[in-house]
């Protein structure tokens, strides 16, 4: 019974639950970020070279073939996952932080963190300037 009584503590901690979240999420935004790589962005490079997939791209020496078209297959993928992620995800969080308010700011003295608008820092008891 304590084994169980155990199992159920340790499967409602917080960190499992938002671990659990975090990978469901993760998979849903891994499909839809795949989904435009490849029915937004591969048709545009399809549009611009002329072919979508590049794999039967090789050439031999002594008898080795080198398929160097899944390497630029696989380039294409990453730069394009890399900016969807970034100007779809990265720069939007970015300016919704940049239009929150800061409340807090560092003490001059013990560089601990106290509210914006303090005259005296509560941990060294330092007289600091409010911010407008």
């Amino acid at each position: 019974m304590k084994m169980i009584q155990g199992y159920k503590e340790f499967i409602s901690r917080g960190n499992v639950i938002d671990l659990a979240v975090a990978v469901v999420i993760g998979a849903a935004f891994t499909a839809l970020v795949n989904s435009m790589v490849a029915d937004l962005l591969t048709p545009v490079v399809a549009a611009i070279f002329g072919e979508p997939d590049f794999s039967a791209l090789s050439f031999t020496i002594n008898g080795s073939e080198f398929t160097y078209g899944n390497f630029i297959n696989a380039l294409i993928a990453f730069l394009s996952v890399s900016a969807v992620v970034y100007f779809f995800v990265v720069v939007p969080i970015n300016r919704l932080k940049g239009l929150e308010e800061d409340t807090h700011r560092d003490c001059p003295e013990c560089l601990s963190e106290i509210p914006v608008k303090a005259t005296r820092c509560a941990h060294c008891t330092a007289e600091v300037t409010p911010v407008a």
